[in-house]
Formats: C-alpha cells, structure tokens, sequence
C-alpha cells in the first residue's frame, strides 16, 4: 500500500522533461512529505494564484532581462540609436547571462556526461551560434521566450499537480477517539479496530466503520464526485472521506488507517500518474530519436550548401541552421502530451472514475463493445425475501437452516436471507462450511448435508426437485437436507436508477453492450429487456463468463467489462478494460479492475469513455498541431525566409497552445 505522506511533486515533472527545473530534480529520490507539511504548505499560499506569484518572484531576473531586450530594441527600432559595438556586446551579453545562465549550466553539466542530444544544449547552441554571428538581439530574444515558454508550462505543471494533489489531500490529520468515557485526539493511524470515532457538523470522517448513531448526512462527492447528500441510518457503512453535515456522529471503526477504501483511492489515483500511455512512450521515444537527427540535419544544413552553391556564405548558412535548431525543440510534445493524460485522469476523478494509468485513457477511447454483470451493476444488488416455500417443514425453520448456511457468504442474496432471518437463536450449528463458485453453499447439520443455492447445486449433488422451479423468473435460493429437497426462497433485487439511461448513453455512443450473468436466463432476459440490452447471456459460472468473454473478443474490437463480485474478477483481468463498481464491489474486482466507479453508477461507464476520448482528441490535436507548425518553419528556416524570431515565436507559441489546449481538459465536464 502506498502511503498518502509518500505523494511527491515530481509525478508530473518526470514527464514534463523540458522544464531545467524538473530535468535535473525528477532523477532524485523525492523526500516523503508529512500531512501537516502539506497543510502548512496549503495554508500558505500554494494555490494556483500563489504559485505564479511565486513563479515571477523566483523570475526575477528573466523579467529584468526581458526588460533589457526591449529597452534596446526600442531604442534602435523606436529611434534609430545603437550602442558602440563593445557597449553593444556587454548589455546584450548581460541580458542573456540573465536569462539563460541556468540552461547554459544544464547544458554543461549534460555535455559532460555524454548527453550532447537534449533541448538545453539545443537551445545553447543556438543562442552562443547567433551571438558568433553578430545577431545579439536575437540570441537574447530566444533564450528569454524560451525561459517564458518553460515558465509558462511549469506553471501549467504545478496547476494540474496541485489539482490533483487537492483531490487527494482530504485525509484528516487527527481524530477523537472514544477512551475509556472521555474523547482522545489522536492520528487516524493510532486508531485500532473496534474503537468509536466522533466527528462534528462540517469534520471530515479519518476511518471506514459502520454508524453507531441513529442517523448522520454526509457528502461523499470526494469518493464518489457527486455532491447530494447521502443520509445513513445506524448499522450502515461509512467510509473515509465523506464530510458529516447535520449532526454529531458516532462510527465504530472497522477497517485501519492503511486499509480503508479511501486509502486505497489515493494509491490508485498516486499509481496512476506514473503508467504511461503508449502515446506518451512513443512520444518519449520520439524525442529520443528526433533530437539528434535535428542537430545533425542542422549541421548539414550549414555544411552542405558549400558544395553545391557558387556564393557560399558560411555566416549565412549557420543561420538558417540556427533558425532549424530553435524550431526544432520538441517542448510542446513532451510537456502538452503528458499534461494531456495527467488532466484526464484528474477530470475522471473528480467524477468518481478512477483510471489506474493513462493508458486505460487510451483502452477507454477505443472500445466498441461493453459487457456487465447484472447483479451489482446493472442492479442494486440489494435482494430482499418475497416469499419462503417449503412442502417439509415450517417457513421458519427453512429459512433458520439457510441462514446457519448463508451467514458465511458474503454474496448479496446470501446477505438477504440472513437480514430475513434476523437473529434467530434457533440456527443450527453448520460444520465443514463450502463456498462453491457460481452455485451456493454446502455445509452439515447434524451429521446431515445442507445446501442453499441455485437450481444448478442441486443437480450437482443430484438432488431432485419439481419441475415447476425451473419455470420461475424470479432469483431463488433451493434448499436441501439430507440428500432430499426442502424448499426454495425467492429474492428480488431492483434495478438501478440509471441501468436503462447507462444502456442508451453507451448506444448513442454506437457502442454494443452484453450482459453475463450467473443468474437463471428468464431473470436476466427480463432485466436486459427493462434496459435494452443488445445482448444477454444467463446461467454462467465464472469459467463460463470468461468463455463468453473470449468468444466477443474474437468479433474484433476493444472490449471492457464491467463487474462487483469475486466471480467477476476472471473477466475483469481479461477484458482490454476491466471496470470495477467500487462501492459495493469485492477488494479482488477492484484490485483487478483498470478502472474503479466509486458510486456504482452504470452510467458512470459512458462517462469513463467519454473521458478517454476527450483525452485522446485533445492529445493528437496538440500533435497535430506541434508538427505541423514545426515542420513548415523548418522548411522555411532551412530556405533562408524565417528567422530566429519566427522560429522562437513558432517555437513557444506553439507550445503554449499546446499547454492551454491540455489544460482545457480540467474545465470540460462529463
């Protein structure tokens, strides 16, 4: 598990590799940083208006240097003056020092180490190169929009950090624990299971446990993204994260510090910064390759012409390849690209999607067909006893005996017959107790075999039973004792709220849903009608699902699943994309799963496509904007028309909109 205080700021500077600040640091191992540091550092003014203020403050001398440039260009084009060329020299040398010393120093300390193929160096070369030649000006110009440039993108950096680092700060650092009649402040870490939490009106809640009050509303959209308040009644779940509104609330604790479910939200969403998407490593390759053939493609562009042209200028041609080497920075690339990806999973976050890499952004984009489960999924999940049938024994006694059974199941169904049964202390005492996957339960009473399950656990111990069960549409649990049938106990679970608009929202977005389900044919023909699923499939173990699974993988495309329960966990791993719903699924789904919905929402599904989409437009937009303006500046650079000033302007224009395109990501809305 990975702990919150382990949450560094290189995440994304290891990405953003044109940033001088993050080149040399993200190679670093980055120290923990405590809560309390990062509350101090919230407190104190790391918000985004508070980190360009401090941007400009550590900037200083690139402004004083911007300020120098344009004071002499002023002069000489405003006026016609020109400094005596030693004045001349000294001022502009002063300006660029100002400006360019630390990428100057980067590039040194590079050079030395062998790596002569990177922007820094670029950027020198081509900066001392247009000072050899006599274009001051433009030596300076360069390296002050290039530093503009990268101040720029580390600051569009740290906003879509500290985004997410908001989402993830929501941990209290303390909690009032009940001791021994008196209330103890102490870490949320120091609390063991078993012991009463109390939280006041507007306090957010430090650990998972079941309420002991009567009742309490809470907002969970910091799990869950949405903001409607949930009210909770004695004996039901909270979770780590919501924020109690109304009233004092009292929750015993059930799960430690390191354990509950908002820990491990922070280590999915901590995780996912640093799985890259197959874009983002090409792109990484890419430069990789690219920058050295830049620099060689410079060189012959300055060397060449000497052989094919009669009026040979070498100052002319060392121009024009320095014009190529400016343009040819791949900065937009691999800070907007990166950018991208980081703001999609920020985006889907705050929706209560949570993407466990940036390469799910890309898996997500391309699927054509989704295949859920219904129980958990599509439905509630919430089964309730409608009716209890037995033609050997008495109601009760029925469902005493399925309850000694089920009690040890922590399936849904299983959870409705032992809420039906209450707290009968006429339960048998059940040995030798047996989950069988798909089927039921198995288990002795009195040196007898008990079962409780589907149809298909009674034929597989061979026990026979009337016909007329198999014409039921309804879920049933069978009964049987001693080798013969006892009866059967029908459940009912509801659809969720927005199962059919999940249904038409994925169509409209032509994309094919299936539905696998452990559940009899009749039951899941009836809920895929309600909905208008194109498919459904009934009566399937968990090897079942996944031979299914494989047959609509074979049609072609990209395939996602989305599932709740330990069975699921199979299809889940085979799916190009396995969507967990995270609030009543298993641990095991959702440790397997690529994506986790944190209110179970179907709908939510769409939702994570429509993500993965938005990403993958804004990213090969920024793309196909860098190369483009690129490669025709590179034409014109290499022809003698464009000039170091077109191509610093081109250069950080271009990555600039990049950068704003990325950060558009974190303002859509799903």
């Amino acid at each position: 598990m990975i702990e919150h205080n382990k949450i560094t700021d290189t995440d994304i500077e290891e990405s953003a590799c044109c940033s001088h600040e993050g080149a040399e640091v993200r190679k670093k191992p980055a120290k923990p940083v405590s809560e309390q540091q990062q509350q101090h550092a919230h407190n104190h003014g790391n918000s985004p208006g508070a980190v360009e203020i401090a941007g400009w403050k550590k900037h200083w001398d690139l402004l004083l240097a911007l300020f120098i440039l344009v004071a002499v260009l002023v002069m000489k084009w405003g006026f016609g003056l020109s400094l005596p060329a030693p004045a001349d020299l000294l001022v502009h040398a002063v300006a660029y020092l100002l400006a360019g010393r630390e990428v100057l120093s980067l590039a040194f300390r590079k050079a030395k180490r062998g790596d002569v193929f990177n922007e820094f160096v670029l950027m020198s070369v081509a900066t001392l190169g247009a000072f050899y030649i006599g274009e001051y000006s433009e030596g300076v110009a360069v390296m002050v929009f290039y530093q503009i440039g990268e101040w720029f993108q580390g600051s569009a950096v740290k906003r879509a950090k500290l985004s997410i680092k908001a989402l993830l700060d929501i941990r209290p650092d303390e909690v009032r624990v009940l001791r021994g009649g008196t209330v103890a402040v102490v870490n949320p870490r120091d609390v063991e299971l078993g012991e009463t939490i109390q939280m006041k009106p507007g306090e957010r809640v430090a650990l998972d446990g079941t309420l002991r009050s009567a009742s309490a509303s809470f907002n969970t959209a910091a799990l869950t993204g949405e903001s409607v308040p949930d009210t909770k009644h004695r004996g039901e779940t909270v979770l780590a994260g919501m924020i109690n509104l109304n009233t004092v609330a009292e929750v015993e604790v059930n799960s430690l510090f390191r354990d509950s479910k908002l820990s491990k939200i922070l280590a999915m969403v901590q995780d996912a910064t640093a799985r890259k998407s197959q874009t983002q490593l090409f792109i990484s390759r890419f430069a990789k390759v690219y920058t050295p053939i830049v620099f060689f493609l410079a060189l012959a562009v300055c060397l060449l012409p000497y052989f094919f042209t009669d009026d040979y200028v070498f100052n002319e041609w060392l121009y024009r390849a320095l014009v190529f080497l400016v343009i040819s920075c791949p900065c937009a690339l691999v800070v907007s690209i990166p950018l991208g990806y980081f703001g999609g999973i920020g985006l889907a976050s705050r929706n209560g999607i949570l993407f466990k890499g940036g390469n799910f952004l890309d898996v997500m984009a391309k699927v054509n067909t989704v295949v859920m489960d219904k129980t958990g999924t599509l439905t509630k999940g919430v089964f309730r006893v409608q009716k209890v049938v037995s033609p050997v024994m008495e109601a009760a006694e029925l469902i005493a005996l399925a309850a000694a059974l089920e009690k040890y199941s922590t399936h849904p169904v299983a959870k409705a017959v032992t809420e039906y049964a209450g707290k009968s202390a006429s339960q048998p005492e059940v040995k030798n107790v047996e989950e069988i996957a798909g089927h039921g339960m198995k288990g002795e009473v009195a040196g007898k075999m008990l079962l409780a399950g589907n149809l298909k656990l009674l034929k597989q111990f061979s026990v026979s039973y009337p016909a007329e069960l198999d014409g039921i549409a309804d879920t049933l649990v069978a009964i049987a004792f001693g080798n013969s049938y006892a009866g059967y106990i029908v459940i009912a679970d509801e659809l969720k709220e927005d199962a059919a608009q999940a249904i038409k929202q994925l169509h409209r977005l032509n994309i094919k849903t299936v539905v696998l389900s452990g559940d009899k044919q009749s039951v899941v023909d009836q809920v895929a009608k309600s909905v208008g699923v194109d498919e459904a499939w009934g009566n399937l173990l968990p090897e079942g699902k996944v031979e299914k699974l494989q047959q609509i993988k074979s049609r072609g495309g990209s395939v996602a699943f989305a599932g709740d329960g330990v069975n699921d966990a199979p299809v889940v791993a085979l799916a190009d994309a396995g969507i967990a719903m995270g609030g009543l699924g298993s641990d095991a789904t959702i440790e397997t799963a690529d994506i986790v919905i944190q209110n179970d929402q179907p709908s939510k599904i769409a939702a994570s496509i429509r993500a993965g989409k938005i990403t993958r437009n804004i990213v090969w937009q920024n793309i196909i904007l860098a190369m483009t303006v690129k490669l025709v500046v590179l034409a014109l650079g290499a022809g003698g028309v464009a000039s170091l000033w077109e191509a610093v302007i081109a250069d950080v224009g271009v990555a600039l909109l990049a950068i704003l395109n990325a950060v558009r990501i974190q303002r859509i809305d799903l």
